[in-house]
């Protein structure tokens, strides 16, 4: 084999990995005056973890001179949806991410939308430090976002914990 089809085989490979590795996901929106037929979710009950990563994720923003982020109910909702997906089908994705990004558009009028996903970590200071560690989970984290929500839920079967952070600028 040459030297050119072994690089291009290792890019392939490379390229492969990277697109099923767990990935920070972000989306944009556009100025369009489509009507919404999404509802606006209002409730949600946080539980300790995810007020805890809520305040770490705001201490590090601000740590570094950017805004602390607003909870949004809405938003942690869809993170929780995406939380009971991964359980329910034994993953760790960004699945229908653009469905997720594009209600939280249409909703709350976002401009833009990034998402952060992790499993397994047993403390909010270890999935932090984990996402901080990952340029794309970090870009999301220092991202020009105004809002945001989290998931942290536990697999009843299992007992591991699976997180999503999903971040608006409104």
């Amino acid at each position: 084999m040459t030297m050119k089809k072994i690089m291009r085989t290792m890019m392939f490979v490379v390229m492969i990995i990277t697109m099923n590795s767990c990935s920070a996901d972000t989306a944009e929106g556009t100025d369009t005056n489509s009507v919404i037929l999404e509802t606006l979710n209002v409730t949600y009950t946080y539980n300790d973890s995810e007020l805890e990563l809520m305040q770490l994720i705001n201490n590090y923003r601000t740590s570094i001179g950017l805004n602390a982020l607003e909870k949004v109910n809405h938003i942690s909702n869809k993170c929780e949806e995406h939380n009971k997906y991964m359980i329910a089908n034994n993953v760790v994705d960004h699945s229908d991410f653009v469905s997720r990004s594009e209600n939280i558009m249409k909703v709350l009028a976002a401009k833009n939308v990034g998402e952060n996903v992790a499993y397994n970590y047993k403390t909010s200071e270890a999935v932090l430090k984990a996402w901080l560690e990952s340029p794309g989970h970090k870009k999301n984290i220092e991202g020009n976002y105004t809002h945001f929500g989290i998931s942290v839920t536990t697999d009843p079967a299992t007992g591991k914990k699976y997180y999503t952070n999903i971040f608006a600028r409104i």
